[in-house]
C-alpha cells in the first residue's frame, strides 16, 4: 500500500480538471487546494516558479488566470474560491473590478474604448473601417433612442461630435444580442406593410448589420487584447432570408443615349458615356485619367494610380469600348486640360474616411436629368451600369458580362446585374381557337371588322387615299434627272375610266428617276404620276 506522500505526490501532477475527480465542487475549498499552482518561467535556461500562487479560471467561454498574492496555500485556497464565487454570482466585470483591477483598467468597456481599440490594429482601407463604424452607430443609437436629429450632420460646429460621444459611452456589454434582435424585427415593422418598403426595410437591415458584425470578426478580434463581453452584440442574430438583386430594366437605353448626348453638358455626357457603355463604377469614373486610355487597342485600363485604389484586386483590368466612343473621347482629349478626364474644380482625397468625389456638382446634376427621364432607382448612376451589364449578357452571354463588369465571382453577376430581355415563351398559340366571346385586337390604325368579318372596302379606300397624300407632301415632283412622283401599284376602276386625279389602290413605296428628258423610266402600266400624267 502507497504511502501518504506517494500519493500526494501524484496528485500533484495533475491538472486542475482532473482534481474534481476527487468529489469536490468547484465552491469547496478544498477543490482549490489541490487545483491552484505557481506559474513558471525560464531564465538563463533554468525553470524557475513565482512565489505566489495563482489560479485558472473559465466561465462562459472565457478564461483568465488570477494571482492570489499569497505564498500560503490554505489562503490562496480560500481566495480562489472566494473569486469562483463571485464570477458565477456577478459575472466577469465584477469579478474583474474586485480581484484583478489592474485588468479592469485596462479592459475595453465602452463601445468608445472599442472602436478606439480596435482603430489601432486595423490594416485595411481607413474608410472601410468608418463603414463598419457608422453602421455600428447606427444600430445603437436606434436601440437606446439616442436621436441626434439634424444636429448630427454638422460637422463644422461640433454636433456630429456631441452625438458621436454619446454613443461612445454606451457599456459594451450592455449592447446584447437580444436587444439587437428586437431592433432588427422593429426596423422593417416601420414600413407600416408596405411590400416595397419593407423589402428595402429588410436589404437595409441586413446591409448595417453585416457592416457591424465585421467589427466584432474573429480574426479582428484575435489580434486585439480586449475585455470583450460574456456574448457577443451579434451572437445569435440571424439575417433576413437575402433578398432577389436581380436587375429588371426599366429604360429604353438607345432613347436615353440619342437624348443624353443631345442635352447633356459636356462634363455630364462623359460621366453618362462612360456609366452606360463602358460600365465603370462611380469612384472609377471620378478619378479616371487620360492615360487609362489606351487610343489603339481601344480599351479602358482601370488600375491604381496616385489618387484611385480599385474597390478589389478584381475590379482591375481592361475595358473594351466601341470605336466611335473612343473617337469621342479623343477628341475630348485634344481639348482637355486637366490630367483627369471629367474636369472639375475639386481635389481628390484619398485619405478621407467618407465618400468624397471631386466631380460631386456634376454627378448630382446629371443624377437630376437622369430621374428626370424616369430613371427612378434610388442611385440612377449605377443603374446604368447594370443597364450595361444587361446588355452585354444579352449579347454575349453572362461570362462575357462576368468579365466586363470585373466582377470577383461569376455568382456576383448571376445574383445582382442581369436580366433576361430575349422574350420567350411556350410557342403553342397556334393550338388555340379564338373563342366567340372574345373581340380580337386590331393593329394599331385598323379599322373595326364587319359582321361578316371583313374590313369596309370604303375604309381602305379612304386609308390608301391618306397614305398617297402623304407620300405627295413628303416627295414632291423634281426637275429633270431628280425623284419623279411615280408610285407602284395598280390603277384602280376610276384611273381607267380617265378620272385620274383621284386614288391610287395598293400604292407601294417605289419612286423611279427621270430620262433626260423627263419621262418616266418604268414602263407605264406599271407606275404613273401622281401629280400630273406622264
Amino acid at each position: 500500500m502507497k504511502d501518504s506522500k506517494q500519493i500526494q505526490s501524484v496528485i500533484n501532477k495533475k491538472s486542475g480538471q482532473e482534481m474534481a475527480k476527487h468529489g469536490f465542487g468547484k465552491t469547496d475549498v478544498r477543490y482549490w487546494y489541490d487545483a491552484i499552482f505557481k506559474p513558471e518561467y525560464r531564465r538563463d535556461g533554468q525553470k524557475l516558479k513565482v512565489e505566489d500562487w495563482a489560479a485558472r479560471m473559465q466561465w462562459r467561454g472565457r478564461r483568465e488566470t488570477f494571482n492570489l498574492k499569497t505564498p500560503n496555500k490554505t489562503a490562496a485556497a480560500s481566495k480562489a474560491k472566494e473569486i469562483y464565487t463571485m464570477l458565477v454570482g456577478a459575472g466577469w466585470d465584477a469579478a474583474l473590478e474586485k480581484f484583478k483591477p489592474e485588468m479592469q483598467r485596462k479592459a475595453v468597456s465602452t463601445v468608445g474604448d472599442f472602436l478606439t481599440e480596435l482603430r489601432e490594429h486595423w490594416s485595411g482601407k481607413p474608410k472601410t473601417f468608418e463603414d463598419y463604424c457608422r453602421s455600428f452607430r447606427t444600430i445603437l443609437s436606434q436601440i437606446f433612442g439616442i436621436k441626434g436629429g439634424s444636429e448630427k450632420f454638422d460637422y463644422v460646429n461640433g454636433g456630429r461630435a456631441a452625438w458621436v460621444a454619446k454613443i461612445a459611452r454606451i457599456k459594451l456589454a450592455d449592447v446584447t444580442p437580444d436587444k439587437v434582435n428586437k431592433w432588427r424585427i422593429a426596423f422593417v415593422k416601420k414600413a407600416d406593410g408596405n411590400p416595397v418598403k419593407q423589402r428595402r426595410a429588410r436589404i437595409t437591415c441586413n446591409s448595417l448589420m453585416r457592416q457591424a458584425k465585421s467589427l466584432f470578426s474573429a480574426e479582428l478580434l484575435g489580434h486585439v487584447a480586449v475585455h470583450k463581453p460574456d456574448k457577443l452584440p451579434f451572437d445569435g442574430v440571424v439575417f433576413y432570408e437575402r433578398e432577389s438583386m436581380r436587375y429588371r430594366s426599366r429604360v429604353d437605353i438607345e432613347e436615353l443615349i440619342q437624348e443624353g448626348v443631345r442635352e447633356l453638358p459636356q462634363e455630364q455626357l462623359k460621366i453618362f458615356l462612360l456609366a452606360t457603355m463602358a460600365g465603370l463604377r462611380r469612384n472609377e469614373i471620378d478619378k479616371l485619367q487620360w492615360p487609362a486610355f489606351r487610343w489603339t487597342s481601344g480599351v479602358i485600363r482601370i488600375e491604381s494610380t496616385e489618387h484611385f485604389t480599385p474597390k478589389t484586386a478584381d475590379s482591375g483590368g481592361d475595358v473594351p469600348i466601341d470605336k466611335e466612343l473612343a473617337a469621342l473621347f479623343r477628341g475630348w482629349h485634344a481639348k482637355a486640360t486637366s490630367s483627369f478626364v471629367i474636369e472639375s474644380d475639386g481635389e481628390p482625397r484619398t485619405d478621407a474616411t467618407y465618400t468624397s468625389y471631386r466631380a460631386q456638382r456634376h454627378f448630382d446634376l446629371l443624377t437630376t436629368w437622369l430621374r428626370a427621364k424616369g430613371v427612378t432607382a434610388i442611385k440612377p448612376l449605377h443603374e446604368l451600369r447594370k443597364e450595361f451589364g444587361s446588355q452585354v449578357c444579352a449579347k454575349y452571354g453572362i461570362f462575357a458580362a462576368s468579365r466586363m463588369l470585373r466582377h470577383a465571382d461569376i455568382a456576383i453577376t448571376a445574383q445582382h446585374y442581369l436580366d433576361q430581355k430575349e422574350r420567350v415563351t411556350i410557342g403553342m398559340g397556334n393550338l388555340l381557337s379564338m373563342p366567340e366571346n372574345v373581340t380580337p385586337m386590331l393593329r394599331s390604325g385598323a379599322s373595326q371588322p364587319s359582321k361578316s368579318g371583313e374590313v369596309s372596302d370604303r375604309a381602305r379606300k379612304r386609308r390608301l387615299i391618306s397614305r398617297a397624300a402623304k407620300r405627295r407632301r413628303r416627295h414632291p415632283p423634281q426637275r429633270p434627272g431628280g425623284l419623279c412622283g411615280y408610285v407602284s401599284g395598280k390603277i384602280s376602276r376610276g384611273n381607267r375610266q380617265g378620272n385620274r386625279s383621284r386614288s391610287v389602290l395598293g400604292a407601294g413605296k417605289h419612286r423611279t428617276f427621270q430620262d433626260s428628258a423627263g419621262r418616266c423610266a418604268r414602263p407605264e402600266e406599271d407606275c404613273r404620276r401622281v401629280s400630273t400624267p406622264c
